[in-house]
């Protein structure tokens, strides 16, 4: 049977049919839809973890259960994970363990591109890259198998292209049978003093010898052969990049990245006159190869950074001088004359409200400009963090300073506040990414007694990356409902006596709360509660611009609203983007009340 499955889709079915009984992830673009898929099948446990790192250590206490399991993240996910990924490297397994690493060239949805393999390295483990929904599916099958063999946890590195792009499947199994759980003491394996430590040491450098002779032969390191001119090393899409743009050249694909077939590669290098090296990101496979004495180029002519793709790899090819024929590939005509999209928060947000109020607050609409850059000093700086909220730092909100990983706007906050800093400092957390790792930087807060404030934004939704549920919704991804965890009482628990939970859309009320905490000398937290416009069913009443009492002041032309436009030095607003009722932050920021809903636009019933 053949299904046409995006590599994600193909990643979940080959897990499925692999006998996996429990799965673990954190929400992260582009491994999202992993465990989404996963969660249908209702004969196996998945979960959104509160974190990366949580997720990990879900899946390895699985492992130890005998039971097979499947741990999913995003590149800078494998940042949070990455002490228990070792730790799971050391211990080793007894049920597979597999974690997949959705890496982003180009940095679609990313704070910053990241290499995972150089983490499979660190910790002695194999990693296997699929080059199409096939591959996808057979190397999920193989790798539980590699990880039970081998007793090691097994990397499954993914890109962009591969998660998101379909192609066809041919399904070659059905589901094994989960084993029943039943954890094995044996204290010297799974208990990690130093003693042990070091006796389980020398064991990881021979499962990788025994690893790198296990890739010599395995079905997914093989030759293809074309003409003797031109090798190509390559793996993943990359390898799909350069068959096309190179159709004479012979190819070794690698299946497994690591540890390399060193024999094999040998081979292939003596059996053509030059070897070209095509990977995306690091030279990871050019250097390994490079080691062995044999020479190649690669990265002299193809980026270290941003992702591949036809046209790159042909440009590549002609600096380099490879090509033997012409292209017949065509780069994409673009239309002329379209106006930029510029990134903003969706129309009725709840965020706008707050960032609108942050901005006036700290006098940044003034002292900042179009880059960000200070032209004056501002009354308030403000550290951010991870997630749609971020886009609060484009104009005409301008109301974040710093974001660097997820969970940093507090723990930055307090760096800057007891630095000395002049200014009040705010923190802005995502409700999601507090549960993911912003709840240590409150502890932090409380117990070195900082004066910081800290913005919650709780839309009850990990909207970024596709809406999914996390603790503090209280339904699992399974769909089942849960405890939620409530924010107000943790924060409370932790000890912050000055708490707030303020409407999203109120102003005033807004604005309020905020004097207040910045005023106050004590550590401070306000929960801005609203629900994500995405998500609101009950679309009433849009708002427009009664032309006769506006004098184009602009005022809510600030808030960065994109149902809100002007044209032809007239402002208006779109009906079809509006929230209406559930939003109408312009409407109580119009100092002429020139808007009302659409019924009202003559202002009888204002």
């Amino acid at each position: 049977m053949k299904k046409l499955l995006s590599g994600n889709e193909a990643l979940a079915l080959g897990a499925y049919h692999a006998g996996v009984a429990v799965a673990a992830a954190y929400p992260g673009t582009p491994s999202t839809e992993i465990l989404e898929h996963l969660a249908q099948f209702k004969d196996i446990y998945a979960e959104w973890s509160t974190n990366e790192k949580v997720a990990m250590e879900v899946g390895l206490g699985a492992s130890y259960a005998g039971v097979r399991a499947l741990v999913c993240m995003k590149q800078v996910g494998l940042n949070v994970a990455s002490d228990p990924f070792m730790a799971a490297s050391t211990t080793g397994i007894d049920g597979g363990l597999v974690v997949v690493t959705a890496d982003d060239p180009g940095a679609h949805s990313t704070q910053g591109e990241q290499d995972s393999r150089h983490y499979a390295k660190m910790a002695k483990v194999a990693v296997l890259e699929p080059s199409d929904s096939q591959e996808a599916y057979d190397l999920m099958l193989y790798a539980f198998d590699i990880s039970e063999r081998f007793d090691t946890p097994v990397m499954l590195r993914s890109t962009t292209r591969i998660s998101h792009s379909n192609s066809l499947v041919e399904i070659r199994r059905e589901r094994m049978k989960p084993k029943q759980a039943a954890f094995r003491h044996d204290v010297q394996k799974y208990v990690m003093l130093p003693v042990y430590a070091r006796m389980r040491r020398p064991l990881l450098e021979e499962r990788l010898a025994k690893l790198a002779t296990f890739a010599e032969t395995f079905p997914y390191n093989k030759i293809v052969k074309g003409g003797t001119k031109l090798g190509i090393v390559s793996s993943s899409v990359a390898y799909q990049y350069a068959r096309e743009i190179f159709p004479e050249a012979s190819f070794l694909k690698l299946g497994m990245t690591y540890p390399l077939p060193q024999a094999l590669i040998r081979k292939f290098a003596g059996s053509v006159d030059k070897v070209l090296v095509v990977e995306e990101l690091d030279p990871f496979l050019e250097e390994h190869i490079r080691v062995l004495g044999i020479k190649v180029i690669g990265k002299e002519f193809i980026p270290r950074f941003g992702e591949l793709d036809l046209h790159v790899m042909e440009d590549a090819g002609r600096r380099a001088g490879l090509l033997f024929a012409a292209s017949k590939s065509q780069p994409v005509e673009l239309p002329q004359g379209l106006p930029g999209r510029p990134p903003l928060l969706c129309p009725g947000c709840p965020h706008t409200g707050m960032f609108f109020v942050l901005s006036n607050l700290g006098q940044r609409a003034r002292l900042l400009d179009d880059s960000g850059k200070a032209k004056g000093e501002s009354k308030m700086i403000i550290t951010g963090d991870i997630g749609c909220y971020t886009l609060g730092a484009y104009p005409p909100l301008r109301a974040m300073d710093t974001t660097a990983c997820m969970g940093a706007s507090i723990g930055k906050a307090l760096g800057m506040e007891k630095a000395g800093v002049a200014q009040k400092v705010v923190a802005v957390i995502g409700d999601s990414t507090f549960m993911h790792s912003g709840i240590t930087g409150v502890v932090d807060a409380v117990y070195n007694q900082s004066q910081i404030t800290i913005v919650i934004l709780d839309n009850s939704s990990t909207a970024m990356t596709g809406h999914q549920h996390h603790p503090g919704t209280g339904v699992s991804v399974q769909g089942e409902v849960t405890m939620p965890v409530d924010i107000e009482k943790l924060v409370k628990g932790i000890g912050v006596s000055d708490v707030k939970v303020v409407d999203a859309f109120d102003i005033k009320a807004l604005r309020a709360a905020m004097r207040s905490s910045l005023d106050t000398p004590d550590l401070s937290v306000v929960i801005v509660r609203g629900t994500c416009a995405v998500l609101q069913k009950k679309r009433t009443r849009p708002r427009t611009i009664d032309v006769a009492l506006c004098d184009n002041c602009g005022t809510c032309i600030k808030i960065g609203c994109t149902a809100i436009q002007k044209l032809d030095d007239q402002v208006s607003i779109d009906a079809m983007l509006c929230v209406g009722d559930a939003c109408t932050v312009c409407q109580q920021l119009c100092p002429k009340k020139a808007i009302g809903p659409v019924s009202t636009a003559s202002g009888e019933s204002k």
